[in-house]
């Protein structure tokens, strides 16, 4: 007999996902070589959560909550939502899957079809994917409007005549329109005022609990991320790098590169500010189109040692509910069994 509190199963599943972007050149156009947006990514999300993805620019954040949605087919890979297998399903099939998953973009002025009303772009959705009628299509329009915060009288307005933040909010009622269980926000605060960014991240909850909504958060501002996620992945060119519980990370980080994406975030306490340890990474990035043998973030870790740069490191569980790709956590101490050798950092690219 099951047990009634057995874990329940995820939402989105995603195993080893690829998503490779072919570089043709030379005068006959020929494939040279791929740029690795995302390299191998796996993780789950549970119904009703929200997990955040952190990582600077050009880390592939966006590139997996596209390829989720199969905007982009991706190279490789299980995406798993709702049971369903987003990743093999036919362009037919993926069509009648759309109305479970939905995405609110990063830039709100791009996303919105400027010849279009308000009520036009929030009942596109409904034209396209539901039977009823003009007036039902309207009405349920109208009760998306109340949802997150717009006038009804806005509706026959077009989208240059809102804000920043009221177009984020005609993009969020979009999603919503067909009652999805899963949805990608790619940075929907990024292109708002600060002032802005707290009532629509406030928005997303509130719709979250009320709905019973799933997230995909995708942001570079960790300290929203902290506000928002249950769970947070750190992606660095291509790869999870590490993935904890929000408390946990913030407490303690694992992963060197988790330990120094987050002393950059400024202490609101001066006291605290004042005697913090602020990591500085020496190099850049290196190419997507040419990533490092080994581990990824081997070019620039203070902490690197000869394993590092030969064999790149798996995702695995250092503690419980937390998993680290990081060979300090995989090599065992010398006449133990299943311990972890823990090196002390050195200072290099450390300051105070």
């Amino acid at each position: 007999m099951l047990d009634a509190r057995a874990t329940p199963t995820p939402l989105v599943q995603v195993r080893d996902l690829k998503m490779h972007f072919p570089i043709y050149s030379g005068i006959f156009r020929r494939h040279t070589g791929d740029v690795k947006a995302v390299d191998g990514v796996s993780f789950d999300i549970m119904p009703g959560e929200t997990l955040g993805l952190v990582g600077e620019s050009g880390c592939g954040k966006s590139t997996v909550g596209r390829t989720l949605l199969r905007l982009y087919d991706p190279t490789a890979g299980s995406v798993t939502i709702d049971g369903t297998d987003i990743a093999t399903l036919s362009p037919e099939a993926l069509r009648l899957k759309r109305p479970t998953m939905q995405m609110v973009f990063q830039d709100p002025q791009a996303s919105l079809n400027p010849r279009m009303t308000l009520a036009e772009i929030i009942g596109e959705p409904l034209r396209e994917h539901t039977t009823g009628d003009a007036a039902t299509q309207l009405e349920r329009v109208y009760e998306l409007m109340n949802a997150v915060g717009l006038n009804r009288r806005f509706a026959r307005r077009f989208p240059h005549e809102f804000s920043g933040g009221q177009r984020q909010r005609i993009g969020i009622a979009r999603a919503l329109a067909l009652n999805p269980k899963f949805i990608v926000c790619d940075e929907p605060i990024a292109a708002l005022d600060v002032s802005i960014q707290a009532q629509v991240v406030n928005l997303l909850e509130d719709l979250q609990d009320n709905l019973g909504l799933t997230y995909l958060f995708i942001s570079h501002d960790l300290s929203m991320v902290r506000h928002i996620a249950d769970r947070v992945a750190v992606m660095y060119l291509g790869l999870i790098v590490e993935l904890s519980p929000r408390d946990a990370l913030y407490a303690n980080p694992l992963h060197p590169y988790a330990k120094a994406l987050l002393s950059a975030v400024p202490e609101a306490d001066p006291a605290r500010e004042a005697t913090r340890r602020r990591i500085i990474l020496k190099g850049d990035v290196p190419s997507p189109a040419n990533p490092p043998k080994g581990c990824t973030f081997c070019t620039r870790c203070p902490q690197v040692f000869d394993r590092c740069r030969t064999e790149r490191p798996a995702l695995i569980e250092a503690e419980p509910g937390r998993k680290v790709a990081c060979h300090l956590f995989t090599t065992p101490t010398a006449g133990s069994t299943g311990s972890v050798e823990v090196t002390e950092p050195n200072q290099q690219g450390v300051s105070k």
